[in-house]
């Protein structure tokens, strides 16, 4: 009876699967082994942390890959497909197109450029003086509104042109502009800062800190001999002035020579006359204002009544004329009368012939002379002046005028 031998009698797939089994079972133990030994050292919740986000990294990468590899390479040999398709189409279907004929006298001569000499320069802050020639039917109150200002500006910066006198403007002079509101000052030989701030109603830190003005402090010196050169002219910002009025004075019956200052028209002696009613009457036929109306701050104490050339002009009130002709500051010819109680009327810019004469009595709604354009103005009216109680007053108060 011979030997058996088992070593090859087993399947030989038994083996390898218990071998497996074995080595999983190991596997598994160390596994547990090293988690046990995270846990116990504290570090259960990192790893855990760690390998959540190592598992989100390769999904996301995973999920790139799929994208790439399946969808849109699908979508681009898709969309090959159709424009080759629609390329082919459009060749077939359309006809042949020639290139449209070219002007080579473009190249010659040029693209000509449409040109705007209209440029818009947006609005800043001025901080130098500007000048501005007056044009026909212009007045103080329109130029100084277009420059946003005040009209006692315009004077105060122009007082050796209109010697702040609003009638004196007239086209085509050349007017300086302030950048502010205030006043241009000629510096004069002897002149102090303390003096000259006192008189225009400022500080002397006002002249002296505006940078337009081109001064410094330490280079001044003492305020009272500041080394300012002689003629220099300097912008005070909020300065202002007094103004001399031409008719600043009433011109009274008992003395009417006073008025020779004005100009030829004045009188000499004249006799006591009439007294007037106490009211007043229309100076003129018609009743509207065109011009300059009452504004003592540019030195206007009347109101321009507009009206045709050769318009009546009345007497407002019976009285004695004190002033009978030509005015030398802009008013043209004049007529002034008295009418006692220290009521006072003038008429200005009157034509040439006046119905009346030094000394002569006049009545309420006498016509004295007619409306002319005489002296500085830009067009017929009449310059109509009241005092009550030796006040010059705002002839509105007691007269309704029509405001254009």
């Amino acid at each position: 009876m011979s030997d058996i031998k088992l070593t090859s009698d087993f399947p030989t797939d038994e083996l390898p699967q218990e071998s497996q089994k074995k080595s999983d079972e190991n596997q598994n133990r160390n596994f547990g082994y090293y988690w046990e030994r995270i846990i116990h050292m504290g570090l259960g919740e990192i790893a855990i942390k760690v390998g959540t986000g190592l598992l989100l990294v390769v999904l996301l990468v995973l999920v790139i890959w799929v994208m790439d590899r399946f969808y849109l390479r699908g979508n681009q040999v898709a969309s090959a497909g159709v424009a080759a398709e629609t390329t082919q189409i459009a060749t077939q279907s359309e006809p042949p197109v020639s290139a449209p004929s070219f002007n080579t006298a473009i190249l010659a001569n040029g693209i000509s450029r449409a040109a705007d000499i209209h440029t818009i320069i947006p609005s800043r802050p001025r901080t130098e003086v500007t000048t501005y020639t007056v044009q026909p039917g212009d007045n103080v109150f329109a130029i100084a509104e277009k420059f946003n200002l005040k009209p006692s500006t315009i004077l105060y910066g122009n007082l050796d042109i209109l010697a702040g006198n609003v009638d004196l403007l007239t086209p085509g002079q050349q007017l300086n502009i302030l950048p502010v509101d205030g006043y241009y000052y000629r510096w004069n030989a002897g002149d102090g800062l303390n003096g000259v701030a006192s008189f225009l109603g400022v500080t002397p830190e006002d002249i002296v800190n505006y940078a337009p003005n081109h001064l410094n402090a330490q280079n001044i010196g003492d305020y009272s001999h500041p080394h300012i050169a002689p003629d220099t002219m300097l912008i005070i910002p909020g300065g202002h002035g007094s103004i001399i009025s031409w008719t600043g004075y009433r011109i009274t019956r008992d003395n009417p020579a006073e008025a020779k200052v004005f100009g030829p028209g004045f009188c000499g002696v004249v006799q006591d006359g009439p007294v007037g009613t106490g009211s007043w009457g229309w100076p003129t036929v018609q009743h509207y204002l065109s011009g300059y109306d009452f504004s003592p701050e540019t030195n206007h104490w009347g109101v321009d009544i507009g009206g045709a050339l050769g318009s009546a002009i009345y007497a407002a009130d019976s009285g004695v004329v004190v002033y009978a002709g030509w005015n030398e500051h802009g008013y043209g010819n004049v007529i002034v009368i008295d009418h006692g109680g220290g009521r006072q009327t003038l008429y200005a810019h009157l034509m040439d012939g006046l119905n009346v004469t030094c000394g002569g009595f006049v009545t309420k709604g006498d016509q004295i002379a007619s409306m002319g354009l005489t002296g500085n103005t830009t067009g017929p009216h009449l310059h109509f002046e009241m005092w009550v109680g030796n006040n010059r007053v705002n002839p509105n108060i007691y007269y309704a005028f029509d405001k254009q």
